[in-house]
């Protein structure tokens, strides 16, 4: 099979991996020269004005593109930035964040991760075993439920309203006897872990497990991810959770301040 130029158009099938491809090329090439016109574009990746510039197009639609006050010249918008200030922020969250927790372990004797946001979930990208720890589980990269965990609760706490209503829309599945699934007695949950400054979860997620997070502020005063401890039941019991959330709220802190944030919170 022989692919045309239109095949590039197709939002599926070798035709959409090429599209995909191209505008990726288009977006090297500008970091490279600049900018550009779409005719010097459409020559280098070997396509059509026309497909050159619906995918310039496409690209402007996400802003990571921008005309220039030369009329037919593009060049890298402040889409790209903003993309490479999260990256920069979970990459610095994770290198901050990483001898804290150790500290943590040892001072609480529990296991302690860092979770960021990742669409409908939490997912943990460090972690660190205490001393007492019984728990074999490895959690680095795993997804986990935004309603049933310490962590996912921080996260949903800092959500704007329009993206928290959308994560608390579909049914919230049930782990335990003591998942929470109704979406106002989370809310009211949510509330308390704004005004406290850390979340719990008793037994939610999994039977005998109990955890508490605190939120991690990147310099910009948005929620960069959550510090939290878990630990078994027996252990760190229900009673116990607010002097263990007192222990990861300061070391969110901590690593806030590392991060550049400035202020209570």
């Amino acid at each position: 099979m022989t692919i045309t130029a239109s095949d590039t158009d197709t939002n599926g099938g070798t035709g959409g991996l090429q599209s995909v491809d191209r505008a990726l090329h288009v977006l090297e090439l500008l970091a490279s020269w600049g900018a550009a016109g779409v005719s010097e574009l459409a020559a280098e990746i070997g396509v059509h004005k026309s497909t050159a510039f619906r995918l310039l197009g496409a690209l402007e639609a996400r802003e990571l593109v921008e005309q220039t006050t030369e009329r037919g010249k593009y060049r890298l918008a402040f889409g790209l930035v903003k993309l490479a200030r999260r990256v920069n922020i979970q990459l610095e969250l994770t290198e901050q964040a990483r001898g804290l927790t150790e500290r943590l372990s040892h001072q609480l004797g529990e296991s302690i991760n860092v979770a960021v946001l990742r669409e409908h979930f939490a997912v943990n990208v460090v972690q660190s075993r205490g001393q007492a720890s019984v728990v074999s589980q490895n959690w680095i990269g795993q997804l986990t439920p935004l309603h049933a965990t310490s962590s996912g609760k921080v996260l949903l706490a800092h959500l704007p309203e329009v993206a928290l209503s959308s994560r608390l829309a579909g049914p919230l599945e049930r782990y335990t006897p003591r998942t929470v699934t109704d979406p106002e007695i989370l809310r009211r949950q949510l509330e308390g872990a704004r005004a406290d400054g850390y979340a719990s979860c008793a037994e939610e997620l999994e039977t005998a497990l109990n955890a508490v997070a605190a939120p991690v502020f990147a310099y910009n005063g948005q929620v960069a991810g959550a510090i939290s401890v878990s630990g078994p039941s027996f252990r760190l019991a229900e009673h116990l959770l607010p002097q263990a959330g007192a222990a990861v709220r300061a070391a969110a802190a901590e690593v806030s301040a590392r991060l550049g944030h400035v202020g209570a919170n």
